[in-house]
């Protein structure tokens, strides 16, 4: 088996359960997103400590379930399983479980934050960029009419706040984006 099928070659891709759309379609677009999501977030993994690289590995998996969904035509959503291959309200419920210990753990910072404070902390808030380009992605793609469920939109909504918090999290230190002498 060959890893290349020249099926690409005329500027479509083949989606989940058939069907094919242009490479630069919306749902290529949010579906493409959310995989370079995963893949910045294996950079932040790769650079956490084990317990929290237990929870980016998690959210890579949802990703993968978000994924699936997105890169399903609206016709044949009815094949997809929650939780696998269809995003749910409790994989979202998950998140908002996690950011509000995340708070309850570290606070909530009063101004803007510059990025950069630790290797980890940068990867973070550039997987949290990404997951919020995706999030306006599939907001694209839902206004198009590609996707019924919001469940998807909710979750990388949540997931942007998420990561932002275990962007705190991973910094002793919060540098606020402007200096003392320019706050009111």
């Amino acid at each position: 088996m060959k890893i290349y099928t020249k099926t690409g070659d005329d500027a479509t891709t083949g989606l989940l359960h058939g069907g094919r759309v242009s490479k630069d379609d919306p749902a290529t677009e949010a579906y493409g997103t959310v995989d370079e999501a995963v893949a910045v977030l294996g950079i932040a993994r790769a650079r956490a400590p084990a317990a929290l690289a237990e929870r980016i590995l998690a959210v890579q998996r949802d990703l993968f379930v978000v994924a699936a969904e997105l890169a399903t035509l609206p016709e044949n959503r009815a094949k997809l399983q929650a939780g696998v291959s269809l995003t749910t309200s409790g994989m979202v419920h998950r998140l908002e479980q996690w950011i509000d210990e995340t708070v309850e753990e570290v606070g909530m910072p009063t101004e803007f934050v510059v990025p950069g404070q630790t290797d980890l902390s940068a990867a973070l808030d550039h997987a949290r960029t990404v997951i919020r380009r995706a999030e306006r992605r599939c907001v694209a793609y839902a206004r198009q009419g590609g996707l019924e469920n919001g469940e998807a939109l909710r979750y990388l909504n949540r997931l942007a706040d998420y990561v932002y918090m275990l962007v705190r999290a991973s910094e002793s230190e919060w540098l606020p984006s402007r200096i003392a002498e320019d706050r009111p």
